[in-house]
Order: structure tokens, then sequence, then C-alpha cells
């Protein structure tokens, strides 16, 4: 007779059969798939605009026909874009923020849906998709505004937003300088120029072994002239981080 599987063995034959519905919510559009066991997409993304206004209600309904629409799964993961903390979006500067301030997230869309739910900082979980979990590593996304994440040897640090901080002159912040609309207007060149001149910066303050760079413009960067030690990744990272917040 063979032996009896472990509770070890058993959690781990449970988690490879689990189905997880990802979803990036972003300030121009919000992103959906469903992820295999091992992390694999089984089935192309979908991508539909966010609606204005972007208050709950709204993207609660997208998020459910996402849903309806990609399949069985067993639990959700969701990236937002604003402070999370215990699953509750505190800031949403991207949408319409005074409602989304203390919004219980995972609990609405857990009574939607009738499945588990976990939330992070929409930066946070595309850098849980690429880091390598060795030292100290950091992420930034550049679309509807700049994101960012910090992870210590594959440990993330929640909630850091960079760029909200002070940038040059006329008060400024890191984001005003390189936030979509930005770049729009003074063209990818320029823009190209800012993103460096942030990265020199940034480099001798947090000291990083690695730093990626994502999120719908990085496809402009001009990856010839960015340090060795930066790294340029598919924006898709930020659906297929969404299986770590269950690790």
């Amino acid at each position: 007779m063979p032996a009896a599987a472990s509770e070890e063995e058993l959690r781990e034959e449970t988690e490879e059969s689990m189905r997880t519905l990802c979803i990036d919510i972003g300030g121009t559009g919000i992103k959906g798939t469903i992820l295999d066991g091992q992390g694999t997409p089984m089935a192309d993304p979908m991508r539909v605009p966010t609606p204005q206004p972007a208050s709950p209600d709204p993207i609660l309904d997208v998020i459910e026909e996402m849903a309806r629409a990609l399949g069985e799964f067993d639990r959700v993961s969701i990236g937002f874009p604003g402070v999370v903390m215990d699953n509750v979006t505190k800031t949403a500067p991207h949408l319409d923020n005074e409602k989304w301030k203390g919004y219980p997230l995972a609990e609405a869309v857990e009574r939607r849906l009738a499945k588990p739910v976990r939330v992070a900082n929409d930066a946070g979980i595309q850098g849980l998709a690429v880091i390598e979990g060795r030292g100290l590593e950091m992420v930034l996304t550049f679309g509807t505004g700049l994101g960012c994440a910090l992870y210590i040897d594959g440990h993330y640090v929640p909630n850091l937003e960079l760029g909200h901080h002070p940038y040059g002159k006329r008060d400024l912040k890191y984001e005003d300088r390189v936030f979509d609309a930005e770049c729009k207007r003074i063209g990818p060149k320029r823009w190209n120029k800012r993103v460096r001149q942030m990265i020199a910066q940034l480099e001798p303050i947090f000291n990083y072994r690695k730093l990626y760079l994502g999120g719908g413009n990085a496809r402009l960067l001009d990856v010839s002239r960015l340090p060795e030690n930066v790294v340029v990744v598919d924006n898709v990272a930020g659906l297929l981080g969404g299986i770590k917040l269950w690790a």
C-alpha cells in the first residue's frame, strides 16, 4: 500500500490546481487574465477602458464582467494604482480618489464573486513577477502615473509612493515629470532624458542591485542608454505577479 500523502504534499497539490483571476486596475485601462497553478496564463489578457468616473461601483462592474468572460477560477488577485493596506485602498490619485479612501476593495469583490480576494499596489505586484529575490531590488512603472515598489531579499516593502516626492523646481513631483500626459506633451526623446535623469538621482540613494522598468510606456524607453543594472520588463508582469499574493 502506498504511503499516505503528507499534509505538505496535499497542500502543494491543491496549490498547483488553483486558478487565479488576476486583475490590473489602471488609470486608463483594466486588464485581466486567469493563471494556472504554475502562474501560466490560461487565456489571452482582456483589456477594457477604465470607466469614468472611476469610482468603486463601475470598476467592480468591469471586474465582474471580466470574471464571467474569462472562465472558472478559485481566487482573485487585484493590482490597484494607489496605497493599499490590509486589502483596503487608501489613495487612488488617477481614479476617483475621494471615493477610494478607506474602501474595502477585497471585501467588495468577494461579495460579488464569492471567491477569496487579495489586493496590493499594482507596481508591487508587477515586481513580484520579475524580481530575482536577492538584495535590494526596485521597480518603477510608467503609465498614467508613476508607480514604485521596493524589495529586500524578495520581501515586498509596500506603499512606497516615490512618484509623489518633490523633484526639481516649480513644486513638481517625480510623477509630474514622467507621467503619460507629460510624455505625450514633450515627446519620447525628451521623456527618455528625464527618465535617465531620475534614475541617476535614485541609484545613489537606494543603491539597488537591480532596477526594473515596466508599465505601458516602458516600451518607449531607449534600452541602449540605460545602465547595466536596469532592466525593462513586459507590462504583462502586472498580471503575472498576482499569483505571488497567495504564496
